[in-house]
């Protein structure tokens, strides 16, 4: 890895604005949490484990 290279680079070698990271970020949070959705919806046994897991950890987190 070459250190003249950008870190956030696209193929042609421009690095991304801010508002374009931000724009992608925001597109794979949308899709991570309608894929959350979707696995909520066909495992909904899973689910319920889980909610239950998180607040067992919600009441034990010491603020």
């Amino acid at each position: 890895m070459a250190d003249d290279q950008p870190t956030t680079a696209d193929d042609d070698g421009t690095e991304e604005s801010a508002a374009q990271r931000r724009a992608r970020r925001a597109q794979f949070l949308r899709e991570l949490n309608e894929a959350r959705e979707l696995r909520d919806r066909v495992q909904p046994r899973r689910a319920r484990a889980a909610r239950m897991r998180q607040q067992m950890r919600m009441r034990t987190f010491r603020w």
